[in-house]
């Protein structure tokens, strides 16, 4: 740590804190963790299985137990995950129906 760096006032701890070392804590903070329905931890490009059959509101198909679903991609919400399956465009999955691979 430099000498002559900023310090700056951090409102959540109530501390004074070098400027880049309250960035990183920020950066941190805004990575939102997506868990699947055991617990691991959901990447994107990561392959998943449906733990049990899904209805596909629009789509007008069930996808059934045990389909895998290759490369999603996490959305920012703690529960969502972007999925893409042959013949349906714009599906999103609740993490707690899958299971990562």
């Amino acid at each position: 740590m430099s000498s002559d760096e900023d310090y700056v006032y951090d409102e959540e701890s109530g501390e004074w804190m070098p400027a880049s070392e309250l960035e990183a804590k920020q950066a941190a903070a805004d990575q939102v963790e997506v868990r699947d329905a055991v617990g691991n931890l959901l990447a994107d490009g990561d392959q998943v299985t449906l733990i049990k059959d899904l209805d596909v509101k629009g789509a007008g198909q069930t996808l059934k137990q045990g389909t895998l679903i290759k490369s999603i991609r996490l959305t920012g919400d703690p529960q969502e995950i972007d999925c893409k399956y042959p013949g349906i465009k714009g599906l999103v999955l609740r993490a707690e129906f899958v299971k990562k691979r």
